[in-house]
């Protein structure tokens, strides 16, 4: 019952109930490059990459979406695979130059899915920043710059 344990790892739930002591980590995933500090150099080809992580098993898959979660395209994962381990993935992306939003969604082999932020604030409410696995996002603006977006 100290102060870390129930002020930063207790979910807050939208009805006011809480889960204390919440110690499992769901499944996530990031895109490493690009991202934030990496600016592309002109429209072409390019690898997405991040890594996806999940403290019930396995990753089986990791879909990578340019267009902010409109279509959804499956990523390689490198091998090894591992139960509760960080697994890299990764998938070719042509950039016409234009405007983009990436985004990568996970899901493990229990079924759980990475939600979308709607899903996940929907659920936790704004509350849940330790325990926060929706779905980020990195907006490429017409410079190849990428920033963080809320989509």
């Amino acid at each position: 019952m100290s102060k870390d344990e129930t002020s930063k790892y207790t979910i807050l739930l939208k009805d006011g109930k809480a889960w204390q002591f919440v110690l499992p980590i769901e499944v996530k995933s990031v895109i490493t490059r690009p991202s934030p500090g990496l600016t592309l150099k002109g429209p072409g080809f390019y690898e997405i990459s991040g890594l996806a992580w999940s403290g019930k098993g396995r990753i089986r898959q990791v879909e990578v979406s340019a267009d902010g979660g409109k279509s959804w395209a499956p990523a390689a994962l490198q091998d090894p695979v591992l139960p509760k381990a960080v697994t890299r993935f990764r998938a070719a992306w042509q950039w016409n130059g234009g405007p983009a939003v990436l985004q990568s969604r996970a899901t493990d082999e229990s079924g759980m899915v990475q939600p979308s932020r709607s899903q996940f604030m929907a659920e936790r409410g704004t509350r849940g920043v330790y325990h926060y696995n929706a779905i980020a996002s990195w907006r490429i603006d017409e410079k190849g710059e990428a920033s963080n977006v809320y989509a």
